[in-house]
């Protein structure tokens, strides 16, 4: 297991009402998330629900499950459940910088199969790619709400 941490300042284009409102829309939300299929959502309560689907993994379709409590405004925990990842767990932190929103991740991976060298790259590979998803979501979500 690796602790991991982002503080670097990422930030969205966006006011933090609007990051909230794009996170909770899942035709939006998901649909910026490229190289998955089959996405699922399940409610478990009021602010947490399991979202499955198959994420594309070096040629392979794997699949992948999550359950997500939300704490609008200040964030939301994501415990991997199915997949390579089982067992890991992050906190997104949602920070409000005026028309722009700053988020830092922290969390304990695990990942079967991958040497100990090898996932902190792999997290941190994948944290840019859905911030850079995310970021061009939320750019069009944006655009389609006015």
């Amino acid at each position: 297991m690796a602790r991991i941490s982002d503080q670097e300042g990422s930030k969205f284009d966006a006011p933090l009402d609007v990051v909230w409102k794009y996170l909770q829309h899942p035709e939006a939300h998901g649909n910026a998330h490229k190289g998955t299929r089959n996405r699922a959502m399940q409610p478990v309560t009021d602010t947490s629900f399991v979202v499955s689907w198959e994420q594309e993994m070096n040629g392979a379709w794997v699949k992948v499950a999550n359950r997500i409590t939300v704490f609008p405004p200040l964030g939301l925990v994501i415990e991997a459940v199915e997949g390579p990842m089982a067992g890991s767990k992050m906190f997104n932190v949602y920070t409000p910088h005026g028309n722009k929103t700053e988020v830092s991740v922290f969390g304990d991976f695990e990942a079967t199969g991958v040497p100990a060298g090898h996932l902190e790259p792999m997290v941190r590979g994948f944290w840019e790619m859905a911030y850079n998803e995310d970021s061009a979501g939320i750019r069009e979500f944006t655009k389609s709400s006015k």
